[in-house]
């Protein structure tokens, strides 16, 4: 059966790209001199853009071998040698042979722990006294103490100058009636902080060797800090809050010790003199106990 094909449908098969073919004729052809709308488009190249052309692709060649007598020497740090800490520790055994004045000026030039750095002077200074019945051990130096480089001054000096007094003690006195006061630490702490624990063991020595040469008969530790030390042989008791730990007597390396307010604070507080009034009897009655 032939295929019936009217010249409009030949014309729009032709324009699809269709040859169409019928028996006993040739293939449509498109005439050389035909207009260009009868030919088949054929797709059209669109110049891609620069940005998006792929790089060219390079050859990586291997580089040539450097000779080893033009290969750079790789430098070695030297070897860090250890050094020992700045702060030696100190120890009590290297200020046993010292006496007053050595303990006074090793204290002075002092730096086994941060405090040094808040002190102008170290407020050890020698006793006026070869020894003394009473021993008064205060909390860390204020700006006060610093700047004269003594213990217990101005205000809270006279204060316990007064203390000392009634129970027929001073400062300038010896024996029976002699008392030495120092501070639990030598130095002011820098910026007013707390002293550490570490602060604490390391200044222990120089008390240690002052408790030595003044062979005291009691020991009155008056603040938080001069508690703890001297308390330091009863462990865990030694934290406990000072209300606590009034009205005992207590043992550092066998000398009678007992505890109390600080007379900045009586000084604040009036109604704690009578408080402290008994723990003085307290240290009185272990002073004459055999």
């Amino acid at each position: 059966m032939a295929l019936q094909l009217d010249e409009r449908q030949r014309a729009m098969l032709l324009e699809i790209g269709v040859r169409v073919w019928l028996p006993g004729t040739d293939f449509a052809t498109v005439a050389g001199n035909e207009p260009a709308e009868h030919a088949p488009a054929l797709p059209t190249r669109t110049a891609m853009p620069a940005a998006v052309r792929p790089a060219p692709v390079v050859e990586q060649r291997p580089a040539a071998p450097v000779p080893l007598a033009s290969r750079p020497v790789p430098v070695q740090a030297a070897p860090v040698a250890a050094t020992a800490p700045a702060n030696a520790s100190i120890q009590p055994s290297a200020l046993a042979a010292l006496d007053w004045n050595g303990l006074a000026d090793t204290a002075a030039a002092c730096e086994s722990c941060g405090l040094c750095a808040g002190r102008k002077h170290a407020t050890l200074q020698p006793a006026q006294q070869t020894q003394a019945d009473w021993m008064v051990v205060g909390d860390p130096p204020e700006e006060d103490e610093d700047s004269v480089a003594q213990a217990f001054v101005e205000a809270p000096g006279l204060l316990l100058d007064n203390m000392l007094k009634a129970v027929g003690a001073s400062r300038t006195g010896s024996g029976a009636q002699g008392a030495y006061a120092t501070n639990v630490v030598k130095c002011r702490p820098p910026h007013g902080r707390n002293p550490q624990p570490a602060d604490l063991a390391q200044c222990a020595a120089y008390l240690q060797r002052e408790i030595e040469l003044l062979q005291p008969k009691v020991i009155f530790a008056v603040g938080r800090f001069a508690i703890q030390t001297l308390l330091s042989e009863h462990g865990a008791l030694a934290t406990q809050p000072l209300g606590k730990l009034r009205g005992s007597v207590y043992r550092y390396r066998g000398i009678p010790v007992v505890v109390s307010y600080q007379p900045k604070l009586l000084l604040r507080n009036s109604a704690d003199k009578a408080k402290a009034w008994a723990d003085l009897c307290l240290a009185m009655d272990a002073l004459s106990a055999p």
